[in-house]
């Protein structure tokens, strides 16, 4: 028979060692917590930092379009967009510019929406896929623009433009003063050919390479063409065959300018010369200015008041010291002449890289037809033209609140993440 297993006796846990166990238990349990506690306060400060920091700056609205609203987040991607591959410098210039192109993009989609026109998802979708790479989804605001004005030009406008216009065939010079005007006019009416004349002497880049022939167009289109009415407003209130005389266009820009200048300083350790400049629309005016220069009147106040160089004008045509490299070539050469003594003023000297303002036309009207078909460059031009009116009057129509929350700092800021990114 087996023997039966003998139970050894329980031992008897007395209160001083219950209470001793139980001190530990609860001394763990402060040290559990405690260390959770430190955990917890970390991972906060952490995740408080992040929202501070990040989270909170990204998601603020810092452009509002009546009732869309446009996040930090969302600038930060229009900014790397425009300006991606590009330094800092060039984007703190564009920041602003980022800002209007974000009001302008959602004007124009809630404008056509009111016209009953919008692009959907699976049209921008497509889009997308078109790129090489493909382009990313943070820019479908982009895509949708750029389709929603080809809608509104090819749809919308194209029923607002007429197929058919009164039109003017004319013969067009732009010169650069009345002077060269009145003898390249007395060349023509002895004889001379226009097509010659003008692919010599035209600063008007289509009239040059056309030969002056600027073929058939209606007033308004004519106007956009060349960026000015005045050619348009003459030649709509002209005979055919009638040379103009010099007809004036204060506004016209050309791809020509006259600069005088004066050494004032060289440095010769650094090889910097200190010059002050007056740039001027044509010889001619070159000539006028450098003789009253020549007489005694101050050359600052003339710069301010003739100058049509920006940077140096409200300077009173004071360029500093400047090296060689930074300064244009048209000039360069007279003023780092070594034998040139200082205050010597230059003669006007021609500079074919230099944009200025002001000319004279010369117009032959040698047809009319007051009910021609536009052709499809017109009215391309009119369809723009009409889009960009449109596009102007949302701007300027009082219900419409466009209002950008964004400082010098934020954008600052916005302009590293973009970079850094």
């Amino acid at each position: 028979m087996a023997k039966k297993k003998e139970l050894k006796p329980q031992r008897e846990v007395t209160k001083r060692q219950l209470s001793k166990w139980q001190r530990q238990q609860k001394r763990q349990r402060i040290i559990m917590a405690a260390g959770i506690f430190v955990v917890v306060a970390v991972i906060g400060v952490i995740g408080s930092g992040w929202y501070i920091n990040d989270y909170q700056p990204l998601h603020q609205t810092v452009i509002r379009v009546n009732d869309a609203k446009f996040s930090m987040d969302y600038y930060i991607k229009m900014l790397k967009h425009y300006g991606e591959g590009q330094p800092f410098q060039y984007m703190e210039y564009i920041a602003d510019d980022v800002v209007t192109l974000t009001e302008r993009n959602e004007l124009l989609r809630q404008g056509a929406m009111k016209l009953g026109i919008s692009v959907s998802n699976s049209e921008v979708d497509e889009k997308l896929k078109e790129d090489d790479p493909p382009l990313s989804k943070d820019y479908r605001d982009i895509v949708r623009t750029d389709l929603l004005v080809d809608k509104l030009r090819d749809e919308y406008f194209e029923q607002e433009i007429p197929v058919s216009a009164e039109q003017r065939h004319m013969m067009v010079i732009f010169l650069e003063s009345e002077s060269q005007a009145a003898g390249v006019r007395a060349r023509l009416k002895a004889g001379e050919g226009f097509a010659g004349l003008a692919g010599e002497l035209s600063m008007e880049s289509i009239s040059k390479s056309n030969g002056g022939d600027m073929g058939w167009h209606s007033q308004n289109a004519l106007a956009i063409l060349l960026d000015t009415s005045v050619l348009a407003d003459y030649a709509f209130n002209s005979e055919v065959d009638i040379l103009s005389s010099p007809l004036y266009d204060e506004a016209k820009t050309k791809w020509v300018g006259y600069w005088l200048v004066e050494l004032l300083e060289r440095d010769e350790e650094t090889e910097q010369v200190h010059v002050q400049v007056i740039l001027l629309g044509s010889e001619e005016e070159a000539q006028e200015i450098r003789a009253r220069l020549e007489a005694g009147e101050d050359f600052a106040a003339l710069a301010e008041e003739f100058s049509q160089h920006e940077a140096s004008r409200e300077g009173g045509g004071d360029l500093g010291f400047m090296s060689r490299e930074a300064m244009t070539s048209a000039f360069s050469e007279f003023a780092f002449d070594p034998e040139l003594e200082l205050g010597t003023l230059s003669e006007p000297i021609r500079d074919a890289t230099a944009q200025t303002e002001g000319g004279y036309w010369l117009v032959e009207v040698v047809g009319i037809d007051d009910g021609r078909e536009l052709s499809d460059e017109d009215r391309d031009l009119l369809k723009g033209r009409a889009l960009n009116d449109w596009m102007e009057s949302l701007w300027d129509d009082p219900e419409n609140e466009v209002e950008s929350y964004l400082d010098d700092e934020e954008k600052g800021w916005a302009i590293q993440r973009a970079i850094s990114d």
